[in-house]
């Protein structure tokens, strides 16, 4: 499945939140894809930031997640860029899809 989220960055935040991506711990990476998730990018326009999530279930990759320090500390640390705390819950499931390219 496929989840796109839209966040914002506080005013300023830009460079400290694309820095702080640049050191995402290896312990994550390797929880984000135990969880079922095989691809992650964030896009970034001015203090916009959209994420496309592909896993196998959005709901499992939370719950899998949730509880785990590494994650714990890497959500506060992001919650200190971010204009409005991220609500990565299954009710919040992203971005309804407006048009796909249809397959060929």
């Amino acid at each position: 499945m496929r989840i796109a989220l839209h966040t914002r960055l506080l005013p300023g935040a830009e460079a400290d939140y694309q820095a702080a991506h640049r050191e995402v711990p290896d312990e994550l990476v390797a929880a984000i894809r135990a969880a079922g998730a095989t691809e992650w990018t964030i896009w970034r326009s001015g203090a916009d930031l959209f994420h496309v999530i592909d896993c196998d279930s959005y709901d499992r990759l939370l719950a899998e997640l949730a509880g785990l320090p590494v994650n714990i500390a890497w959500q506060r640390r992001m919650s200190a860029y971010l204009a409005v705390p991220q609500d990565y819950s299954a009710t919040n499931a992203g971005l309804p899809v407006v048009w796909r390219l249809p397959d060929a």
